[in-house]
């Protein structure tokens, strides 16, 4: 297993196998601060993870899907675990159309104990926001070893990485 896939084995255990997670996402905000800079914004969000993706449900009509309407590079911060990302957001559109069937089973059993409370499937604002990850770094045990991946090569980058 060559260093891309152990890095790949050690995210998918840490937030895969059906795993509810907490994770930080970063966007845009639309407008700039009074001084005329771009500004942030970071929000906790319940995450399902597969294959170099978070899935989140929410509404297409939140801040965070306003925001990445206008710019999907996105970033994520594991809360519990050290792990940083850069992405690309991406509204996969209403949970009960056709194509989304599969992972939204999965989010149905992953969030079943408030997915109901928390979503009206029945509004067509009700999306899925699908987080492909580009970038990352998963640091193991404070800085005993350090993997920069890049998902979207799916190699280990020598130099940099996501802090």
């Amino acid at each position: 297993m060559d260093e891309f896939q152990e890095g790949l084995r050690l995210i998918d255990e840490i937030y895969g196998n059906g795993k509810d997670n907490l994770i930080s996402l970063a966007t845009i905000a639309r407008e700039v601060s009074s001084e005329g800079h771009i500004r942030p914004v970071v929000r906790t969000v319940d995450a399902y993870y597969e294959d170099g993706v978070f899935y989140v449900v929410t509404s297409e009509k939140s801040n965070k899907m306003l925001q990445i309407a206008d710019n999907s590079e996105v970033s994520i911060a594991g809360i519990l675990d050290m792990f940083t990302a850069n992405g690309v957001g991406k509204n996969l559109g209403w949970v009960l159309e056709p194509q989304n069937a599969e992972i939204r089973n999965k989010l149905r059993t992953t969030f079943a104990n408030w997915y109901d409370e928390a979503n009206d499937e029945q509004d067509k604002n009700c999306c899925i926001l699908a987080i492909y990850l580009t970038k990352g770094t998963l640091n193991v045990n404070h800085w005993e070893k350090l993997y920069h991946m890049d998902f979207v090569n799916k190699v280990i980058m020598e130099n940099g990485g996501i802090f």
